[in-house]
């Protein structure tokens, strides 16, 4: 591993980590019952995925589950390029009435989330949205706070969180790095 980097959680703590919210957003919703997992493309999915099947291993109880693109609802899409890649989008059913949690790996600025819920718009008035995120680092643009936090972490100026799932890249982990280094 690259000398440039810090290992926040490693694949037992993530696993734990990632427990812990399940935990956190089943108390939050006070059940599961008009539960929603949307998790954010591309890591924010897979952590949904996990998340709703641990709540299902606990509560016995599956949680509906989708998953978001936002792709086409940044403020800096003219910044992306001419043509940028745009993934699924999918969430089968109506979110009215339903207490959807938004799952993200890293919330930094705001505005991704800011996109999320803007995208969340166009399927539905929900009854309740909250946040989960894995990793907080701070550095709000934005007045977004997450309800649900796995770890906060302090990020210096010139610094990344990197999030590694298993599903899409072989590994389980979470790291600081130098923006110039790689992980």
């Amino acid at each position: 591993m690259n000398p440039k980097t810090t290992t926040v959680l490693d694949a037992r703590a993530l696993d734990r980590t990632l427990r812990r919210m399940a935990d956190q957003i089943v108390e939050l919703n006070a059940g599961t019952d008009n539960l929603v997992l949307v998790g954010i493309q591309r890591r924010g999915g897979q952590l949904a995925e996990r998340i709703g099947r641990i709540i299902q291993a606990q509560e016995g109880v599956a949680v509906a589950g989708g998953a978001l693109d936002i792709t086409l609802y940044r403020d800096d899409l003219q910044t992306v390029g001419p043509r940028p890649v745009v993934g699924a989008t999918t969430l089968p059913w109506t979110l009215d009435d339903q207490r959807v949690v938004i799952v993200d790996d890293v919330l930094y600025t705001g505005r991704t989330i800011r996109a999320a819920l803007d995208e969340l718009a166009d399927f539905g008035r929900p009854a309740r949205i909250a946040l989960a995120v894995l990793i907080d680092r701070g550095g709000r643009e934005l007045p977004i706070h997450a309800d649900v936090v796995g770890r906060r972490v302090d990020v210096a100026a010139g610094q990344r969180v990197d999030v590694f799932v298993e599903e899409l890249d072989g590994r389980d982990e979470v790291v600081i790095a130098d923006r110039d280094g790689e992980s």
